[in-house]
């Protein structure tokens, strides 16, 4: 007869969510480096789990990054020690700075930007 009071062991750490989440925490440390030497982040929800890390550099350079999950994300943002803003508004949108190409993408054929293939 088994006995059924057997502690179970632990379950083990996903192992692939820990690979991903390293992954992301060296990608937004390069960012950091490569920006002013810091970083801020915010993150999102995109689709079904995905996570949008948003970053800021100290020198106002931003880049998005994709994580699988919220906790990889988390976990990812820990690592690399980044400094996460509950929403991408004021101080952190304010340190956010574009040049023309985004402001032309943004607007469009308004201001000289590329025409919207579907609209030619």
């Amino acid at each position: 007869m088994a006995d059924d009071t057997t502690p179970q062991a632990p379950a083990a750490p996903d192992a692939r969510a820990d690979r991903k989440a390293a992954r992301l925490a060296r990608q937004i440390d390069t960012f950091a480096k490569s920006h002013g030497g810091s970083a801020e982040g915010q993150l999102a929800h995109i689709a079904r789990g995905t996570v949008r890390v948003a970053l800021v550099g100290a020198d106002g350079e931003w880049g998005n990054l994709v994580a699988p999950s919220l906790d990889v994300a988390q976990k990812a943002a820990e690592k690399a020690g980044l400094t996460l803003q509950d929403d991408f508004d004021g101080e952190l949108a304010a340190k956010v700075r574009t040049g023309p190409y985004e402001w032309s993408r943004m607007a469009g054929i308004q201001v000289g930007g590329p025409r919207n293939p579907a609209a030619q």
